[in-house]
């Protein structure tokens, strides 16, 4: 009894913790992305990178799916869709007045685009960008991929004296030959604490940066809270626009997004 009873809390003490914070998007299929978590940007212009596409609220551009890989059985799908004029509507979604984190472990569970000229993201701003602008507000860039590279995904910070093209980055590629982000689920997430920022994919750490590793004389600016972003670019300075053999509607999978405490973060696995 005394041996079941130790192996019985041996199991208990390494559950992963729950999250302090998700969203599992297991609403009604058809149905928007649950407002009490998310907001919609809405618009064009580029987005301070020259980008294609319109910010839209319909759901042609973001609901609830169904999707037998998903760990429920629904994800969210954001799509970027071609008009027959030429142009381009997506979705770009952000917590920003509902939820901010400051550290902690922030990850998604997606599965990704394929086709030049394609870039999701999930990322970071910091709450104080009303305030202070960008970048001294701070980015952290959890996953950005160019869909013309089917197998490789990025990391970057970005703060002031970092920022832009001179933004602090790594990219990474999945283990296997030949294989894409667009043909299964794979788990994004930074662990953010006050020392640093550590980038995985799949569990496995790819890129961490302290304040240590920044440019001289540069200011570490990730010591407050910050907002989560979800969407779905075309086009733009980086990477580029479509080309004819960018097949579309695009669509950005997410199963899941979680936030888990910091003085726990390390438990979970």
């Amino acid at each position: 009894m005394l041996v079941v009873t130790l192996l019985a809390s041996t199991r208990f003490a390494l559950a992963a913790p729950a999250p302090i914070w998700s969203d599992e998007f297991n609403q009604p299929v058809g149905s928007a992305p649950d407002p009490a978590r998310w907001v919609h940007d809405l618009g064009a212009g580029g987005w301070g990178n020259n980008e294609l596409q319109t910010y839209t609220a319909t759901r042609e551009n973001s609901s609830i799916v169904d999707d037998p890989a998903a760990l429920d059985g629904r994800a969210l799908a954001i799509r970027a869709v071609r008009s027959l004029a030429g142009g381009y509507t997506s979705a770009r979604l952000k917590t920003e007045g509902k939820f901010t984190v400051t550290y902690g472990r922030i990850e998604a569970r997606m599965k990704l685009t394929r086709g030049r000229g394609v870039w999701p993201a999930f990322w970071m701003l910091g709450e104080n960008k009303p305030k202070v602008g960008w970048p001294a507000c701070g980015e952290i860039d959890i996953m950005e991929q160019l869909g013309h590279e089917p197998s490789k995904l990025h990391g970057t910070l970005h703060g002031p004296g970092y920022s832009g093209q001179q933004g602090l980055s790594a990219a990474t590629t999945l283990p296997a030959t030949g294989a894409a982000l667009s043909a299964a689920y794979h788990i994004y997430a930074v662990d953010w604490s006050p020392e640093k920022v550590a980038w995985s994919l799949d569990g496995t750490v790819y890129f961490t940066l302290t304040p240590a590793q920044l440019p001289a004389g540069a200011r570490w600016v990730f010591d407050a809270p910050a907002f989560l972003l979800l969407n779905l670019a075309v086009g733009g300075n980086w990477p580029g626009s479509p080309d004819d053999n960018t097949v579309f509607p695009q669509t950005l999978l997410v199963d899941y997004v979680r936030v888990y405490d910091t003085a726990r973060a390390s438990d979970h696995k």
